[in-house]
């Protein structure tokens, strides 16, 4: 990060290469401008990584997935990230809402993403066959 917060801004890249020289500032954290934020980050690993979680669930159930999609918002209030909401859609053929709910799908359950974040999780789930 280079200078103050407010008109300071600063890049960053991870080791796979998949983001690469992304900007961020406190104006893409609080502004419109262009860019990315810790919350988005934050918000984008937790989908993904509970979609994962997800999939392990239903194979432990006998059921195969053929597409999952989870959205995920954070909401930050003041100086601090209070609730994740994820709105997860499932299609799998032969599976109902009985069957894939049989045993609570639990956003904590396998998802470490999940564990390490302490907040609210909601979960929002819509099987479809």
């Amino acid at each position: 990060m280079e200078r103050g917060l407010k008109d300071g801004h600063g890049k960053f890249s991870v080791s796979s290469g998949v983001l690469k020289d992304v900007k961020y500032s406190f104006r893409t954290r609080f502004e419109d401008e262009p860019g990315t934020n810790p919350e988005e980050l934050i918000a984008a690993a937790h989908a993904s990584c509970f979609s994962m979680a997800l999939s392990a669930q239903l194979g432990e159930r006998g059921i195969t997935p053929q597409a999952i999609d989870t959205t995920c918002a954070v909401t930050f209030e003041s100086g601090t990230l209070t609730k994740s909401a994820l709105q997860t859609t499932v299609k799998a053929r032969g599976a109902d809402k009985a069957r894939s709910r049989r045993q609570p799908l639990l956003p904590s359950s396998g998802c470490p993403i999940s564990k390490v974040l302490k907040l609210e999780i909601v979960l929002d789930l819509t099987v479809e066959v």
